[in-house]
């Protein structure tokens, strides 16, 4: 751990700029100590509970020069009144799927992310049972595993859904061609997401979202998204029901719109280069 931490302050001695993830107390001091430049990429929102941790790491967040938040969720909760004219918030997003599926070849809601409390999966295989849907016409699939798989199998069996997709752990080239295919993600959290990645990459193939007004998920989802509550099954179905019953036309424009407004949300990595040398 000594070695660890003297090679670190090296590395901080010899850096003219840091960019650092987060606000870890040990480097940002170190560095303001030394005079250094630091930029913080700040990816989880603020807790508020007075403790060593968290006034810590609000101290770390004022002796940076400059501050990008995830989201403006997590902005939010860092400079609630405030905001300082250093700081900012956009997704940090390197790699985005490709691909594209004729929207009339689309079938059916995805959801992908791991099987654990809050990820809203629960809320999806019930709201799915109360919408009645024709399983050929409007499948579900249920990507990737987890802790609370159990309890997901046990509630398909309860609500006797019998045509759950259910592929699992998948390679990146599968997943990407499901999330292309499906016509609606479904991203509907309860935890304070600070931001929600899969509705940015459905947005990147042209696949809207029907996400929560949890955390950054509105975000995420953007101008095309249908929007319920966290927690809420029968307003998850609801938005459900005004997928399926939602137009061609209506449908085509909402996925135009999901990849096109990704223009000005995202921005490129260039960017990073620009502010280290500002």
């Amino acid at each position: 751990m000594q070695s660890s931490s003297l090679q670190l302050l090296k590395l901080i001695t010899w850096a003219d700029v840091l960019h650092i993830q987060n606000t870890p107390p040990d480097v940002v001091f170190s560095a303001s100590l030394l005079r250094k430049k630091i930029l913080l990429t700040v990816h989880n929102w603020r807790r508020r509970t007075l403790n060593l941790h968290n006034v810590l790491w609000g101290l770390s967040v004022q002796l940076a020069h400059r501050r990008w938040f995830n989201s403006k969720f997590v902005w939010d909760t860092w400079e609630p009144n405030e905001k300082s004219a250093t700081s900012d918030s956009f997704p940090t997003v390197s790699k985005l799927p490709e691909g594209w599926c004729p929207p009339e070849q689309r079938r059916g809601f995805l959801f992908i992310g791991r099987w654990i409390p809050g990820k809203g999966l629960e809320e999806i295989v019930r709201a799915y049972s109360q919408c009645n849907l024709d399983p050929k016409a409007w499948p579900l699939t249920l990507l990737g595993n987890g802790p609370l798989k159990p309890t997901v199998l046990a509630l398909i069996t309860e609500l006797g859904l019998t045509s759950v997709n259910l592929p699992g752990f998948v390679e990146v080239e599968v997943k990407e061609k499901l999330l292309a295919s499906t016509c609606w993600l479904l991203a509907p959290a309860n935890t304070k997401e600070d931001l929600g990645l899969t509705p940015i990459e459905a947005r990147n193939v042209g696949v809207p979202s029907i996400v929560t007004r949890d955390g950054g998920l509105p975000e995420a989802g953007g101008p095309a998204a249908l929007v319920a509550e966290p927690g809420d099954v029968d307003d998850l179905a609801r938005c459900m029901r005004l997928a399926v019953d939602m137009g061609e036309q209506e449908y085509r424009k909402r996925g135009e719109l999901a990849k096109a407004s990704l223009d000005g949300y995202l921005r490129p990595l260039t960017f990073y280069r620009d502010a280290y040398n500002g």
